[in-house]
């Protein structure tokens, strides 16, 4: 029961995707090796590169046999993985559930003991949100959650270990998947979407509660944002507007809402940064009709620079996760056919991913 109350809320705006991963769920340890984390079997699942390039798994990091298909992972700057889950609260009514957090803090070790961190609207309740992780620069994780009420909670690690309460960030119909991002300055900052326009909350000193600053009007497609932290340490959102184009907006640069090109779906994007001749680029990356990725880069905060697609390898189930190698370069990663898929960029001119891989 609490698999169809997250399947069919996850998305009450129209798109039928699948809760799924979200976040850094491909992270490069501090020895520069991958692990990717999959929710598979009421479990996480791990893959973790090894020393000669291969890869060893899946192992499983627990959950009890009862988490929920949604992951949400953050990476802070000390390569520790921290995941949240979501299950059905123990002993309690069958569409109620709770999050779950652990922490892996070494590539191919154990994770610690899953333990709950409740819901922002108590230790039972009714799913609301996939959750939406970031780690700020003093390694403290934040997460962010819709609550019942339709604005945004906020739970975040204290100092000296354990948890701060949930805090209330307010606001009202917003996204069921905000996303958290880290700036250049170590305060985490939370996007989302609202049925009016574009909402973000943000830090303005370490450890403080983040502050919802003022809607902005926008024509927004919920569940499409994405962000990254760009060379200047502002971030950058994007997302898909009702008129399928992708947007750019970037509230600390002043920049307004801004359309880049036309979107090749309709589902969310993903970004990152990356190396293309030496330089630094934006890479946005979406799903098109037929489930291949398109891949578009532009050097990065120049959005008037715009976009031009290229689809790149199978049919996946999602737009792919990216992170950056030791070098600088992306490395995707994604699922097709239910299982994971890598793709590494290769080097010589323009952007261009190699083959995909099945680990």
């Amino acid at each position: 029961m609490a698999n169809r109350s997250e399947a069919s809320a996850a998305h009450p705006h129209g798109s039928s995707t699948a809760p799924g991963p979200r976040g850094s769920w491909l992270a490069r340890g501090r020895e520069g090796r991958f692990s990717v984390y999959l929710p598979r079997d009421g479990e996480v699942a791990r893959w973790t590169e090894g020393v000669d390039g291969g890869w060893s798994g899946p192992v499983s990091l627990g959950g009890g046999g009862a988490l929920l298909p949604g992951l949400s992972v953050g990476q802070g700057a000390d390569g520790y993985v921290h995941l949240v889950g979501v299950r059905p609260v123990a002993d309690g009514e069958p569409d109620h559930v709770e999050l779950v957090h652990t922490t892996q803090y070494q590539t191919g070790r154990p994770a610690v003991e899953w333990r709950s961190i409740t819901h922002p609207n108590g230790a039972s309740y009714r799913w609301t949100g996939t959750p939406s992780v970031a780690v700020d620069g003093a390694g403290r994780a934040y997460v962010f959650c819709r609550n019942g009420g339709g604005g945004v909670s906020v739970r975040a690690q204290k100092d000296a270990g354990g948890w701060h309460p949930w805090w209330d960030l307010l606001g009202s119909r917003t996204d069921s998947l905000p996303v958290a991002v880290t700036n250049g300055s170590g305060l985490v900052e939370l996007y989302s979407s609202h049925a009016a326009g574009l909402v973000r909350y943000v830090q303005r000193e370490s450890g403080a509660k983040p502050i919802r600053e003022e809607l902005l009007p926008a024509s927004v497609g919920m569940g499409t944002l994405a962000a990254v932290r760009g060379p200047s340490g502002h971030v950058t959102a994007f997302y898909v507007d009702e008129e399928r184009r992708v947007c750019a907006w970037s509230p600390e640069r002043s920049l307004k809402p801004t359309p880049l090109a036309d979107a090749v779906g309709t589902g969310p994007l993903t970004a990152a940064r990356c190396l293309v001749d030496g330089a630094d680029h934006t890479l946005i990356a979406q799903c098109d009709a037929s489930g291949r990725t398109a891949f578009a880069a532009y050097p990065a905060e120049w959005e008037v620079a715009g976009l031009r697609w290229s689809p790149s390898g199978p049919a996946v189930q999602a737009a792919p996760v990216l992170t950056n190698d030791a070098s600088g370069g992306v490395v995707a990663a994604a699922v097709a056919a239910g299982e994971p898929v890598v793709a590494r960029q290769e080097s010589g001119p323009g952007f261009a991913l190699g083959a995909w891989t099945r680990i």
